[in-house]
């Protein structure tokens, strides 16, 4: 299955190497500006990128995931973004019951409301706080269960998002945050040819088998920077 990245870094477990910034912007701009097919105005598949458009401003909450449910319709009325990292809820929900109470937890971690009232979630993984592993943020936001399955109380499991939303949150709504939506978080004739290739199809597989699920390949700018050999 082929992943849309920048948006989320590929697995950092799988690269040989330990770069001290990320691939793309170690690479010469010549590879960076390699599209997806088509043609631009500077070349065959060339193009810079897009800058955002005067006045575009586009706020965001960092970290939005303990708010009061009157907040969560203002996000999308205000055109407010919520960066949220799915590993959270996970990992916190063990004891945020105990720390916030029974009745805030229903603002806790509220993806599934955030959307419903048509705010834009941006997905990320807060490493190093947590492990970094887009796998576990894809599992966490449609399975709402810690990596051995488990439960309990007040972890409303109704929050959990479905797998088409998960994947925007980590690609097209990442990009959309960063103003580069035209040029990066989906694979599509004229944008940049940044994807990576994983060994199972996480849209359909079972949810605990996306825990199991590597990166094969990653490509950046057109050119495979690594493969799973």
């Amino acid at each position: 299955m082929a992943l849309s990245v920048r948006a989320a870094q590929p697995c950092s477990r799988h690269i040989r190497t330990k770069p001290t910034a990320p691939v793309s912007s170690r690479m010469p701009p010549e590879k960076r500006k390699v599209l997806v097919g088509g043609a631009s105005s500077g070349g065959p598949g060339v193009a810079e990128l897009r800058p955002p458009k005067p006045g575009d401003v586009r706020w965001r909450v960092e970290h939005a995931q303990i708010l009061s449910e009157q907040d969560i319709p203002r996000f999308a009325k205000l055109g407010v973004i919520a960066s949220m990292q799915p590993s959270h809820a996970i990992s916190d929900l063990f004891f945020a019951p105990a720390r916030l109470g029974v009745e805030r937890l229903a603002g806790a971690y509220a993806w599934n409301k955030l959307i419903k009232s048509g705010a834009i979630i941006c997905g990320g993984s807060d490493a190093p706080v947590e492990r970094g592993e887009p796998m576990i943020e894809f599992y966490a936001a449609v399975a709402r269960k810690s990596i051995k399955g488990e439960s309990g109380e007040g972890w409303h499991p109704e929050q959990a998002v479905s797998r088409e939303q998960a994947l925007k949150m980590f690609t097209i709504n990442a990009a959309y945050g960063a103003f580069e939506e035209a040029d990066k978080g989906s694979i599509e004739v004229g944008k940049l040819a940044d994807f990576t290739v994983l060994s199972a199809d996480i849209m359909k597989i079972p949810a605990p088998e996306i825990l199991k699920t590597r990166c094969e390949m990653t490509v950046v700018g057109g050119e495979v920077v690594y493969e799973n050999r």
